[in-house]
């Protein structure tokens, strides 16, 4: 898709965002260092340690496992007795990432986990590599989502799962409702918390206003060559998970 195509959406759409959109994107990520983990539990009452726990139990030990979209790593810190790779575009979140991630690992007795700067549209690993591939509130975040699971289709073994937790979206009305939600208690969770009435998370609702339904991702995710995808909301309704499985040879 063109940038004359999303010239009226700030360069955001269900399928992807155009490059200076999400160049901007990051420079916003890369702000909510700080204060991420705190903001996140705040604005999703409490719930966001649930549902990283219930994305986890899709992980099982002695897997290869790649996070896309590690952030500061609040998931892969969990992650324990696996060979793990985390990936970012942005080396500030891969510096705390693997700051906390191995100071944990190292403490358990296991094996630094790799890191990789890359895009999810471009993932520079082998094919047929990753047990799972989990995404967490990163996938929203891809400029290209086709291309970005088309990679990760490629990296996954046959018979590999890709597992999604992101922002509920399970069809327009849901949606609606979630934008009101982006729109109210997430800016006032934000702006009490950071102190700062140009927080990122205004600008960061944008991606969520723009995100698709539970059908148009299914479906995506079908396109390139997944089977058995599912899609649920997470309880209280504010995150969805996606599940979606490379074929067996």
């Amino acid at each position: 898709m063109t940038m004359s195509d999303r010239s009226d959406t700030g360069g955001f759409d269900a399928s992807g965002i155009d490059e200076d959109a999400w160049t901007e994107l990051e420079r916003q990520l890369e702000a909510t260092i700080p204060v991420y983990d705190k903001v996140n539990k705040i604005m999703t009452l409490g719930f966001d340690k649930g549902m990283r726990k219930h994305v986890r139990n899709h992980a099982k030990p002695g897997m290869n496992i790649l996070e896309v979209g590690c952030g500061p790593g609040s998931f892969a810190v969990g992650l324990e007795g696996m060979d793990l790779t985390c990936l970012d575009p942005s080396a500030e979140m891969l510096k705390v990432c693997k700051r906390r991630v191995d100071e944990i690992r190292s403490q358990k007795g296991e094996t630094p986990a790799k890191y990789v700067e890359a895009i999810a549209e471009d993932i520079p690993l082998s094919d047929n590599t990753f047990d799972r591939v989990f995404c967490l509130f990163s996938f929203r975040d891809f400029k290209d989502k086709k291309k970005g699971l088309s990679e990760i289709f490629r990296v996954l073994k046959p018979g590999g799962q890709l597992v999604i937790c992101d922002a509920g979206k399970a069809n327009w009305l849901h949606g609606l409702f979630g934008r009101i939600y982006m729109a109210t208690f997430v800016q006032w969770v934000a702006r009490i918390v950071t102190k700062d009435p140009n927080h990122p998370w205004k600008w960061l609702a944008r991606t969520y206003t723009h995100y698709g339904t539970h059908s148009y991702y299914k479906q995506l995710m079908k396109d390139v060559g997944f089977e058995e995808v599912k899609a649920r909301l997470l309880f209280p309704g504010m995150s969805s998970r996606f599940k979606a499985r490379k074929p067996e040879l």
